[in-house]
Formats: structure tokens, C-alpha cells, sequence
């Protein structure tokens, strides 16, 4: 359907169509004639999703839905940060994904991008994560839902995305916790080059969670003419998930900061530590070292130099100081 729908650019989308009341409508023929019927219909709205399209695939399906060009070239072009942005009679939202990759723990990025407007959603997506054939897919299994227009698409999007935002904020915070436990632990190790890869992680989710506050409290609260008013609840319970994330994104931050700080403290005490130990043993090999300098000295006039227990008595100095300090050095914790 999708191939006879949009003609010379069926690569780029992943899936179209007309919903009416809630119900999917497969129809066929030209991407204009669908856009008309929808538009024909109060009750109706046409669907369309692409991947990663360029410029020129891109064009052909701006022009019939008249979108504003600086609109279309964030779509096209990506790397933007969470917004919403009105265009004329449509509304232009970014929404950052998050992939969590449970081998490395790294965050991976993209982004989907949603036109909405009368009687049309257009959503652009760049990048593996967050696919919507599975929004997509239980939308149309809720059809008073999907009934509320495009609203309901935006709705499942950012829902889907949020959700996504809080399972990868546990992950985060596992990975937080078992670095913490390995730098306040007896073993010897030098967590910072970890902890910083983290931090970037951190930071790199918290661009894409902070800049979102802002448009779903505007969906919740502006009255705007695009969102249904039976939405703005649903719309008002992701704001309220989007500000719980942001808070453990920020909390986070400081943790890290702390755990950073902490691992810098405990390397410093250690190297403390070892320059104590060094000390304490360099203080004992003094003596025996002071004693043979003396008598090493070959003078012929020497204290007790030609004495028959000179030499036994030397040993025993040596042994009887060094066993001291030893003591001593245990004693005060310095060995």
C-alpha cells in the first residue's frame, strides 16, 4: 500500500495510512488523494512515518502538506534538541530516544521528529532507537483513543519515549551504584576513567530529558488547537514522568560528582599510605646502614674495632634497632 501511496519514495517510509474513527483505512492511490480525503473528514487523519529520509525524499512529502522549510530542514538535518515549535496551522515537535546498550552501558541517541496539523501526523525518525510499529500497532488496538486525532499519536509517542527515559534512569542508576561499591571497596583500583564515561552518559541523557519539560508542560497547560482537550490529561501524567526522570538525571549528576570526588580522596590516601610504608622502611634500613657506614670507615683508631665480640655486638645493635622501630612503625599504623 505504502509503495502506491507515496510512488517514488517507498525506501524512506515505513509505514502510511488513514484512520477514521479509530479504524486503519488502507487506501489506495496517490499521496495527495489520501491527504484530501483526510482532510475531507473531521473525524479522520492519514499517518505517515519515515526513516531517515534526505532532502529530496523528504520534499515530496513536505510540499503536499505544506510544512514551513525551517521546520523541514530540522527534520531532515537531525542533531536538535527536545522542542515544540508552531508552524503556521501545524505544530513541530522533537523528541530525543535513548537506546540503553546493556554490553558497553552506553547511551545511544536519536531522534523523532512529528508534524501535526489538520487532519494529518507526519513523524520523521533518526537513529535504532524508540521504533514506532509497536506504538503504532497498539494504537490501533485502542481505537477510542486513536479517535482523538493526531494528539493521540503524539501522545503515544511521548509516552513510549518517557517510559524508555525511566527504565534506562534504573539501568543508569545500577551502573552508579556498582561503580560506587567498587571505589569505597578494600581493593585497589582507579575508578575515575569509568566514572567519567558515566558522567558523559549522564550528561548526554540529561540533554534529552531536561529540554522536555518545557513542551509537555505547554501541551498540558497552552490550550493549543492541535491537541485534543480529552489528551492533556495523558498529556499531563508524561509531564509529570518527564519531570520525575529529570530529577533523577540531576541527582545523578551530583552523585557521579561526589563519587568522582571520592575516588580522587581515596587514591590520595592510598598514595599517602605507600609513601608512609616507604618511609617507615627506609627509616629502618637507616640504622643498620648508619652502623656499617661507621665501622666501613677503616680508621685504625676505632672504639672496640679489634674487640673479639665487635662484631656480634654490631649485629645485635642492628637487630635489637631495627626490631624497635618496627614495633614502633606497627604500633602507629605506618606498617
Amino acid at each position: 500500500m505504502c509503495r502506491q501511496l507515496v510512488g517514488t519514495i517507498p525506501v524512506v517510509i515505513v509505514d502510511c495510512a488513514i484512520y477514521h474513527e479509530g479504524r486503519r483505512e488502507d487506501v489506495p492511490g496517490g499521496l495527495g488523494d489520501a491527504f484530501t480525503r483526510a482532510r475531507a473528514d473531521p473525524d479522520a487523519f492519514i499517518w505517515i512515518g519515515l526513516h531517515e529520509p534526505s532532502t529530496s525524499e523528504f520534499d515530496l512529502v513536505a510540499k503536499e502538506f505544506d510544512l514551513h522549510p525551517l521546520a523541514v530542514e530540522d527534520a531532515v538535518h537531525a542533531h536538535q534538541r527536545p522542542k515544540l515549535e508552531r508552524y503556521g496551522d501545524s505544530l513541530f515537535a522533537v523528541l530525543k530516544t535513548l537506546r540503553y546498550v546493556e554490553s558497553t552501558s552506553d547511551i545511544e541517541t536519536g531522534e523523532i521528529m512529528l508534524f501535526l496539523g489538520e487532519g494529518f501526523v507526519l513523524t520523521v525518525r533518526h537513529g535504532g532507537g524508540s521504533p514506532l510499529g509497536a506504538i503504532r500497532a497498539r494504537l490501533e488496538g485502542d481505537k477510542k483513543m486513536l479517535a482523538l486525532g493526531p494528539s493521540a499519536v503524539l501522545y503515544a509517542i511521548c509516552d513510549e519515549v518517557v517510559d524508555t527515559y525511566e527504565a534506562i534512569a534504573r539501568e543508569v542508576e545500577a551502573d552508579i551504584a556498582e561503580v560506587e561499591q567498587r571505589v569505597f571497596s578494600p581493593e585497589r583500583t582507579n575508578d575515575a576513567e569509568s566514572i567519567y564515561a558515566l558522567k558523559r552518559e549522564v550528561i548526554e541523557f540529561r540533554r534529552a530529558v531536561l529540554p522536555l519539560v518545557e513542551p509537555m508542560r505547554l501541551l498540558t497547560n497552552a490550550g493549543l488547537p492541535e491537541i485534543h482537550p480529552e489528551t492533556r490529561p495523558f498529556f499531563r501524567d508524561v509531564s509529570d514522568h518527564v519531570l520525575r526522570v529529570s530529577g533523577d538525571v540531576a541527582a545523578f549528576d551530583d552523585l557521579l560528582t561526589s563519587v568522582l570526588n571520592a575516588n580522587l580522596a581515596q587514591v590520595s590516601v592510598r598514595q599517602n599510605e605507600d609513601m608512609r610504608r616507604i618511609s617507615a622502611w627506609v627509616a629502618i634500613v637507616a640504622v643498620p646502614t648508619m652502623v656499617a657506614g661507621i665501622y666501613g670507615m677503616n680508621f685504625d683508631h676505632m672504639p672496640e674495632l679489634r674487640w673479639r665480640f665487635g662484631y656480634p655486638l654490631v649485629i645485635l645493635v642492628m637487630v635489637v634497632a631495627c626490631t624497635a622501630l618496627y614495633r614502633l612503625f606497627r604500633r602507629s599504623g605506618w606498617l
